[in-house]
């Protein structure tokens, strides 16, 4: 019986390294293990995950600002300012795809809620183009009713299919228009609104140019709750798992991290939740679709990695240029298995069942060992 455990338990130590062979990081964009900087050297670095270095390099001319992954990950939208265009460029090759000229300095990007039409305008100008996102040929072309700092799109369900709202920040206010450009509200916001992070249906988040971040009922249309004050915010993003707001605080080097709120709710929370100290001044921050990875762009051409739920950095990637933005995509991307994105000394969930699965084994494999010894070793009458 003895012989028979220790046989067991070899098979087991045999079988534990392969398993942990399977543990893979997988971050989101338009490959496993990537994330996109816009004004690193060059135009766009590409940030390896695994390697926590970067990897690669498109390079677009024009300064480009921000860049958008299509919904699959497999075209990477990015504006080139001083240009006036904006281009759609396979993430796998780094190829033009198409491309589209803007009658001012292209600067933001949204897209429709099923990701056929891209939206594009200037920041402080009044023009908004509709671009068919697979092609780049022009569908609609319209005017905001004041200068444009920021886009956005929320979903409105109707009866037939989600229906595309943009929401526009202006000098003064926030402009909600349908996907023909009509303007259905308009929001006044103390200080003048700068950047939108719309996390869902209820909630929109609002940075002001007067330092403070301000919360909107989006079924109302009304400010219900200031949230934070004293700090210069920029793009914001959000925990989908969670529903916390990320918060870049230019001014004092960290990320604020806000819960979230609703209008009415009888609880409301002490803000910041919490916050996460940088290297440098935060342009930009971007977190995994499943809550585990933060990339914050900085202003001296670096990034920072954060572990979100360990609530620190766990590497600083220098990318070089003046870093804008910075984007992670889809996941799991295009043909991945969805994987655990913690540390890569972190088990998956799936690690551990297989785990447990062979250690069961082990354990019936020597209930049965041990039976058959008692059993051939039982006196016979």
């Amino acid at each position: 019986m003895v012989k028979a455990v220790i046989y067991c338990l070899f098979l087991l130590g045999l079988a534990l390294p392969g398993m942990f062979s399977l543990q893979q990081v997988h971050a989101d964009g338009g490959a496993p293990n990537l994330a996109y900087v816009a004004g690193a050297s060059q135009g766009v670095g590409i940030i390896d995950v695994a390697q926590r270095r970067v990897t690669g390099r498109l390079a677009v001319a024009g300064d480009p600002y921000i860049i958008l992954l299509s919904p699959d990950g497999r075209l990477l939208y990015v504006t080139q300012p001083t240009r006036g265009q904006v281009t759609a460029l396979a993430t796998k090759t780094g190829q033009a795809i198409c491309n589209a000229t803007f009658p001012g300095h292209p600067s933001l990007l949204a897209l429709s809620v099923d990701g056929t039409v891209l939206y594009v305008a200037g920041m402080n100008e009044r023009t908004i183009i509709a671009l068919d996102s697979h092609t780049c040929v022009l569908r609609n072309s319209f005017q905001a009713t004041e200068p444009i700092s920021w886009l956005a799109v929320a979903g409105v369900s109707t009866s037939n299919a989600p229906q595309t709202q943009l929401w526009v920040a202006g000098m003064t206010a926030v402009g909600i228009l349908d996907e023909q450009g009509h303007v259905l509200d308009s929001i006044p916001i103390e200080g003048g609104p700068r950047f939108l992070c719309l996390p869902g249906a209820l909630t929109a988040y609002v940075t002001t140019g007067q330092g403070s971040v301000v919360a909107v009922d989006m079924l109302t249309h009304q400010v219900f709750a200031s949230l934070l004050k004293g700090g210069v915010f920029g793009p914001m993003d959000y925990d989908a798992v969670t529903g916390d707001i990320y918060v870049p605080d230019q001014v004092h080097n960290r990320v604020d991290v806000l819960s979230p709120v609703l209008d009415g709710s009888a609880l409301v929370p002490q803000e910041p939740e919490r916050i996460i100290r940088l290297s440098g001044s935060p342009q930009s921050i971007a977190i995994t679709s499943d809550g585990q990875l933060g990339f914050v762009a900085l202003s001296g051409g670096n990034v920072d990695m954060l572990d979100i739920p360990g609530r620190s950095t766990v590497s600083t990637i220098f990318v070089g240029g003046r870093p804008h933005f910075i984007i992670t995509g889809p996941y799991p991307p295009p043909g991945v298995p969805t994987q655990e994105l913690a540390d890569t000394s972190r088990p998956s969930i799936t690690l551990w069942v297989l785990i447990a699965a062979l250690i069961i084994g082990v354990l019936l494999g020597t209930s049965w060992f041990t039976w058959r010894y008692r059993k051939g070793s039982a006196p016979k009458i």
